[in-house]
């Protein structure tokens, strides 16, 4: 059984997860090899369709799961739906077929079924669907803007975003504090610290709470 087990490690909060392990093992599973990744954390490369079955098999005993794209990227709505809900829940399934008690998901600031924005309303129906799967814990992480050096080409959107971020956390009071932005780092250190922990239910985990983790 793997401690644990990471999808979308190729991404910004993935490889901020692996590097927060340290010296703990986890295994990572990926469409592509993760560069510069140490020896002692075991990789299995396959085609999404494969992941579920490669999860129920590892037994994994916390699925930590950092999948996530934007719809400039995947090329349509249908196509990030495939990875930002599909891909998700598929291996969430898979863990849970393996006995998997623990899932931690990268989601959204702001992420609702009912919300009108289709990101955001993508996002809460993949929450939605994760709750209806029964984990025993499930910590749904919900940052705002995430700042860090991505893998890949820059986005301008982000970029720009990135820039103002400054000035927009400044006005950023009360219960719009959750929009504010947060490092990568800070996110992958609270998934860390997260990892493991008991307590059943649902726990949603938005910027405060991402901080105080990762302190």
């Amino acid at each position: 059984m793997s401690e644990a087990l990471i999808v979308g490690a190729t991404g910004l909060i993935g490889r901020a997860v692996i590097d927060a392990f340290g010296d703990r093992a986890v295994t990572i599973v990926a469409r592509r090899p993760v560069e510069g990744l140490a020896p002692h954390h075991a990789e299995r490369i396959a085609p999404p369709e494969s992941w579920p079955d490669i999860i129920a098999a590892e037994k994994p005993a916390v699925l930590i799961c950092c999948l996530g794209t934007t719809i400039r990227q995947a090329g349509s709505q249908a196509a990030f739906r495939a990875v930002d809900h599909d891909l998700i829940l598929a291996a969430a399934r898979g863990a849970r077929l393996g006995g998997t008690a623990q899932m931690i998901a990268v989601s959204s600031v702001g992420a609702s079924a009912k919300a009108g924005n289709f990101y955001l309303r993508t996002k809460g129906e993949t929450e939605d669907g994760l709750r209806a799967l029964g984990f025993e814990r499930l910590d749904l992480i919900r940052p705002g803007l995430l700042l860090g050096a991505r893998p890949g080409p820059p986005r301008l959107g982000e970029g720009l975003a990135t820039i103002a971020a400054p000035l927009a956390d400044a006005l950023l009071h009360g219960s719009f504090r959750r929009y504010r932005s947060i490092q990568g780092a800070a996110v992958a250190a609270a998934i860390v610290a997260l990892a493991g922990q008991r307590g059943p239910g649902v726990h949603i985990h938005e910027n405060d709470a991402i901080r105080a983790l990762a302190d």
